[in-house]
């Protein structure tokens, strides 16, 4: 069974270098072949690049994310396109719309939303999308703005209404370990449903804990109780659906493994 998680905030997990690591190999040890790393602003970008360039298996986004609307950073725009030649970086992100934290103005958060839309266009690399009650907005920005290399929802937590509506673009959909909730009704039938070769999983470490875990802080080593959460909703052997995940990731982001 290979496991890839395209989501997981290795520096919020733990700051220390040396737990970074250890956090990273145990994943590697329990199937977890690839992560993406994710970082919400550019001066943790660099040090958990740095941290990590030798691991092999970790790969690397590069963004600004909406809770760092009022201080991107200066010549913020320039430093993602230095940092997006480092090596393993594989997308811009994660970018997007938050609506429910207090993090900035709404015109501001979509001022820096598509300015990033249009660098990853400009850079040729996919995006990792964050929406969190914003829904119609980041979908109407996606429909005029988003780069041919496409995006992924992340830590997808709309209904299939909405799901497939955002794939009649070039998106693909990511569940974290919400979709292992008990009462994410929408989020299973979402799961259920989508067409398989659009989906991925994510840890979203620390965050998003799976129900199994419930209690503990997330980690990507737990990304199975999530694959083995989707496979029994939709019927199907673990490492079949595993495998068609794996290799998702691995088209979407152009790695080769």
């Amino acid at each position: 069974m290979r496991l890839f998680d395209t989501h997981a905030h290795i520096g919020l997990i733990t700051e220390d270098p040396i737990e970074q690591l250890l956090t990273v190999q145990e994943a590697k040890q329990e199937n977890v072949e690839g992560v993406v790393s994710i970082c919400n602003n550019l001066r943790d970008f660099f040090q958990v690049h740095e941290n990590l360039k030798t691991e092999e298996h970790i790969f690397h986004s590069i963004g600004v994310s909406p809770s760092e609307v009022s201080h991107p950073g200066d010549d913020w725009e320039a430093t993602i396109t230095e940092g997006s030649k480092l090596e393993r970086v594989v997308a811009i992100g994660e970018i997007g719309l938050d609506y429910y934290h207090k993090f900035g103005a709404r015109d501001a958060q979509v001022e820096l939303f598509i300015r990033q839309l249009d660098l990853a266009h400009k850079l040729t690399l996919p995006v990792i999308i964050h929406n969190r009650e914003a829904g119609g907005d980041v979908l109407e920005i996606l429909r005029e703005r988003l780069s041919p290399r496409g995006g992924i929802l992340h830590c997808y937590s709309e209904d299939f209404g909405y799901a497939q509506k955002a794939l009649e673009l070039n998106l693909y959909i990511s569940f974290a370990g919400n979709v292992t909730y008990r009462n994410a009704k929408n989020l299973h039938e979402t799961a259920r449903q989508m067409p398989l070769e659009r989906m991925l999983i994510e840890s979203e470490s620390p965050f998003m804990v799976p129900a199994a875990y419930r209690g503990k802080r997330n980690k990507p080593s737990y990304l199975k109780e999530t694959a083995a959460f989707i496979a029994e909703l939709r019927g199907m052997p673990l490492e079949e659906l595993t495998e068609i995940l794996f290799r998702n990731s691995l088209t979407f982001f152009g790695i080769s493994m």
